[in-house]
């Protein structure tokens, strides 16, 4: 495949999608579960975009958050708003997030913040940008200067004993992270990783709209991608284990 020509049509597609973030409000709120709700933003972008990569690449599937769509072979994968309860709040960490699978590996991405004005973007083998300017990830190599960023609690049925294991690791990492963060939108939380903002990332979730764009950007700025037992990270891992080489060690013996 022609990564560099695809990852031009996922530009092109997420700039589409800024757009529609930038001329509507918020509208009225979609429930679609225990404290989870999409807006008329976040299906607006969603029909853009999709209707936009139809057009474009006819051959490659789309799979988005809102609407589902392809969930095998080669195939895009969206998350129009990232970090919704963040957008409707007015916090601008929020994203749009476009990915692309292809033979079971997450080989392209296309993350925007349009509150932030970044865009980040990387592609099998070309390497990792954020607006245009290549990016590499942390080399930090002891955990006590770390800034460890892990993934939000659960919500929704038996999301007292799905948390279980992520309070415990908070428990486990603060006495040893110089600091931890949550901040509410995994494909920011993957951006900053590959940016070296944050020296790792452990998230206990693998939805792949809001995570193979970021795994395709972190792997190209040098991050080492994992899912939670330590095995290459792939769409149907259990979650994301995104680190510096330098503090891998300490934190698999704390996943394990």
């Amino acid at each position: 495949m022609d990564f560099a020509k695809l990852l031009k049509v996922a530009e092109a597609a997420v700039g589409r999608g800024r757009v529609v973030t930038q001329t509507r409000a918020v509208g009225e709120l979609t429930s679609k579960g225990d404290r989870d709700m999409a807006s008329e933003v976040d299906f607006a972008v969603e029909r853009e975009v999709r209707a936009f990569l139809e057009r474009e690449t006819p051959e490659i599937g789309v799979l988005g958050e809102e609407e589902g769509g392809a969930t095998d072979g080669t195939r895009w994968v969206l998350d129009p708003v990232d970090g919704t309860v963040n957008f409707i709040h007015g916090v601008p960490l929020w994203a749009i997030s476009l990915g692309l699978i292809h033979e079971g590996r997450a080989v392209a991405g296309v993350i925007d913040h349009p509150a932030l004005g970044t865009t980040y973007a990387a592609a099998e083998g070309l390497g990792a940008t954020c607006n245009g300017k290549t990016i590499r990830g942390s080399e930090c190599t002891d955990l006590s200067d770390a800034l460890v960023a892990v993934g939000d609690y659960a919500v929704g049925p038996n999301a007292e004993a799905v948390n279980a294991d992520r309070l415990a690791l908070t428990q486990r990492l603060y006495p040893r992270a110089q600091r931890l963060r949550m901040i509410g939108t995994a494909a920011t939380a993957l951006t900053w990783t590959a940016n070296g903002y944050f020296d790792a990332l452990i998230m206990f979730s693998n939805k792949p709209w809001d995570t193979m764009a970021g795994v395709a950007i972190c792997r190209e700025a040098g991050v080492t991608v994992l899912d939670l037992d330590g095995t290459d990270h792939a769409p149907e891992s259990r979650g994301v284990f995104a680190v510096a080489d330098g503090i891998r060690e300490p934190l698999q013996e704390l996943l394990s």
